[in-house]
């Protein structure tokens, strides 16, 4: 098996890492490289991770799909409320669509990380 949940980890470390930085600027001006390229870093390492696992031979993709669209579900659901409440602090421009891709990358890579887990000893 490929090291599918150590590289989760350490996209995920690099999305609170953004995440955190925003947060640190916020409510004044943010550079948005640095969480730029935190972003950058984790969607390339998602990418990476869907690759490196679609190579598996013999994997329970039945029991992945299965498991990952409820986890997919719940996690949109609490990106969706994070979202929701960035906008409603008055989030706006370019932080607002890194926090967003950041939301997406998370909800798209912790229900991956579940199914994973569950379709590995399947």
């Amino acid at each position: 098996m490929p090291p599918v949940t150590q590289v989760g980890m350490a996209s995920l470390a690099l999305i609170v890492a953004g995440g955190i930085y925003l947060a640190a600027h916020l409510p004044e001006s943010v550079p948005l490289g640095p969480a730029i390229a935190l972003l950058a870093l984790s969607a390339l390492l998602l990418a990476g991770n869907l690759v490196s696992l679609t190579r598996v031979e013999g994997f329970a993709w039945e029991r992945f799909f299965q498991v990952g669209r409820w986890a997919l579900l719940a996690y949109a659901i609490t990106a969706g409320l994070i979202e929701y409440a960035f906008l409603r602090n008055g989030l706006a421009g370019g932080p607002l669509v890194v926090v967003t891709l950041s939301l997406v990358v998370y909800a798209l890579h912790v229900p991956m990380l579940i199914a994973f887990t569950v379709a590995r000893y399947a």
